[in-house]
């Protein structure tokens, strides 16, 4: 029987838990809606009840338990500060109780910051020593790999690429600042960009839609529409300012672009590439490859499974790549 870790990744909608191998190979999954409750009680017993059912189907006990959640937080004392989508989590020792009900060490990490590990593990960003995962969904998230280790900072938050200002007079943001990456990037973003940008555009197949997501916008921009082809130029030149600042930063070798509202990348790339050549230095500009996640929503298990190994001395390096 194969050695095998937990990995888990919880989302405002869905929670997910896989039994990973060394390899990253995912072994088995189970899957149920995240409930919703008034404290983190609904969400442990979801968790444990999918845990066990792994447990079941492989015969085996796991050895540890990495489990990537949309929190701000401090991994490395399992804290969580806040989680604006899953406000029940605030302030809870999530992975405390997890482990005495599982009877395993458990390693909490942020959704973003275990994408991005799993993409530099066996993904788009694999081999290289320093990267950055921008996730475009509902909000804009980011995890940062420097030297083979995520970059987390004294706090544990460090990361959070879509609050990064690009406009300061930009529309208000969930996190109290205004202009945030996230405002021009997400999903919610270009649902909201596209119904601002309505009575520019009369024409737009999107004017005579009482309701529209983000990836009907995208489809009709494939299509020509002026409208959401301005919303996703838009998104890229922010995008494209945010990156610019992180590659004047950090010199990464790669930018990889992952989550739901990535499918727009055909037509925010252009526009992001730009902004990056007007506004980076040459040289590490040059070097920074951008380039799509190639895990699509296994990143954040591969990566949390990851974590679980390397907290229990059993990854193949020190160093992700």
């Amino acid at each position: 029987m194969n050695e095998f870790v937990l990995a888990g990744d919880l989302g405002g909608t869905n929670l997910r838990i896989a039994a990973v191998d060394r390899s990253g190979r995912i072994l088995c999954r189970f899957e149920a809606s995240t409930p919703r409750y008034v404290d983190e009680s609904k969400i442990v017993e979801s968790a444990v009840g999918l845990a066990r059912s792994i447990r079941r189907k492989m015969g085996s006990d796991a050895l540890a338990f990495g489990f990537a959640i949309p929190a701000i937080m401090n991994s490395a004392e399992g804290k969580i500060f806040t989680s604006p989508n899953l406000p029940e989590l605030n302030g809870a020792d999530l992975g405390r109780r997890l482990s005495e009900e599982l009877g395993l060490g458990v390693l909490l990490e942020n959704d973003a910051n275990a994408a991005a590990v799993g993409e530099n593990w066996l993904g788009a960003a694999k081999g290289s020593s320093s990267s950055i995962c921008i996730t475009l969904g509902t909000g804009v998230g980011g995890g940062i790999i420097l030297n083979g280790k995520v970059l987390q900072g004294p706090d544990g938050t460090a990361g959070e690429i879509g609050h990064v200002c690009v406009d300061p007079a930009g529309p208000p943001c969930g996190c109290g600042s205004n202009g945030c990456l996230e405002q021009f990037a997400s999903a919610t973003a270009i649902v909201r960009m596209a119904s601002e940008l309505i009575a520019d555009f009369p024409d737009s197949r999107i004017s005579s839609m009482d309701e529209f997501d983000a990836s009907m916008i995208f489809g009709l921009g494939l299509e020509g529409d002026a409208l959401c082809l301005e919303v996703f130029r838009r998104a890229g030149e922010y995008l494209g300012i945010a990156a610019a600042g992180l590659i004047n930063l950090l010199n990464p070798e790669i930018i990889a672009i992952g989550g739901g509202a990535a499918n727009g990348w055909e037509l925010f790339i252009g526009p992001m590439r730009t902004e990056i050549v007007k506004r980076a230095f040459q040289q590490p500009a040059e070097r920074a490859r951008i380039v799509r996640a190639s895990l699509g929503a296994d990143a954040g298990i591969v990566g949390a499974a990851f974590l679980a190994f390397e907290k229990i001395g059993l990854a193949r390096a020190s160093r992700i790549r």
